[in-house]
């Protein structure tokens, strides 16, 4: 029989504590895996007291997913290069913004055979054009990287109400591990080998999310809103998503994005805004932006002062999109 796997949680936000729910409770049981799930916090103070501090004791992350319960086996440990020391899987799941810093912390202080697996949905801009965050965290990490990508909205994830989501491996000894991890009841996982294509799907969706938040702010129907989605994952954020919350708030208040997210998102931050910025780099690069009318209607709005009203208009210059 093979050791058993250690595993580490790379991140403690809203996402992350919920995937910690999930992840410490099927290896509290499961033989494949250590029992104990270490998970990454960045320290931070809520009432006085350590934020690791009141998931090791209380076993509730107060600040990013209040009212439920971390199993017991979850330990939150502050020093990153601690926490992921031992790991034989590493679970990535912090902001997009993020990932550069982590990696250089992490650096040949990791195992050498680790699996990662990427919750992170983005894309990575830079010189040579787009990458996605796997393939960001395997260069500087050198490790095998799959993808978990889905219709998932934390607080339902955690509140144990039934989602799917998607893992793209290529490994199918692999898939199979981190399906045992990961799976539970009520959170059914698909494993395919595409995990490029899970990849960007997950990332492309956020920027939809934002047009659909203007939809409702602007008071347009769910037909229009229909109009720009199409698949699971998608209609879910643009229903229930914060990139989605937040841009009807952007229509309604007239306050920035940057106002908007500190307000309304208590330290989490948005992925639909950077995102369009992003890709519109590549697209802009490539001579592509008319291709794109959403991502680039998405993108005037949020960083170039565009009047959000004409969002609808901005959309309709575009032949191919009739």
């Amino acid at each position: 029989m093979a050791a058993p796997q250690k595993v580490c949680v790379v991140g403690s936000g809203n996402w992350g504590s919920a995937i910690a729910k999930i992840v410490g409770a099927n290896a509290a049981q499961n033989p494949k895996f250590d029992s104990t799930v270490k998970m990454w916090v960045f320290e931070e103070t809520v009432d006085g007291r350590k934020l690791t501090e009141i998931i090791n004791t209380d076993h509730v992350n107060v600040k990013y997913l209040p009212g439920r319960k971390l199993p017991e086996n979850v330990l939150a440990v502050p020093d990153l290069v601690e926490a992921s020391r031992d790991a034989d899987i590493l679970i990535f799941v912090i902001p997009h913004q993020f990932i550069g810093r982590v990696c250089e912390t992490i650096k040949g202080k990791i195992k050498s055979g680790v699996l990662g697996i990427s919750l992170i949905k983005g894309v990575d801009e830079g010189p040579d054009g787009l990458k996605l965050i796997s393939d960001v965290i395997q260069e500087k990490l050198g490790i095998t990287m799959s993808v978990l990508m889905g219709a998932n909205i934390a607080n339902e994830v955690a509140d144990e109400k039934f989602c799917e989501t998607t893992i793209g491996c290529k490994n199918k000894n692999h898939g199979a591990l981190l399906k045992e991890l990961m799976q539970t009841n009520n959170f059914r996982v698909t494993v395919v080998e595409e995990h490029d294509v899970v990849e960007i799907c997950g990332a492309l969706k956020n920027i939809v999310a934002v047009g659909a938040g203007f939809c409702d702010g602007l008071g347009f129907g769910d037909n229009t809103k229909a109009a720009s989605c199409g698949v699971a994952d998608l209609i879910t954020t643009c229903y229930g998503g914060r990139n989605r919350k937040v841009a009807e708030a952007f229509v309604k208040t007239g306050k920035s994005i940057e106002e908007l997210e500190k307000e309304m998102l208590n330290g989490q931050k948005l992925q639909g805004p950077a995102t369009a910025a992003e890709v519109h780099l590549i697209l802009k690069h490539k001579n592509l932006i008319d291709k794109f009318p959403l991502f680039n209607a998405v993108y005037q709005i949020c960083y170039q002062g565009h009047p959000v009203a004409e969002f609808i208009s901005c959309l309709q210059n575009h032949p191919e999109h009739m």
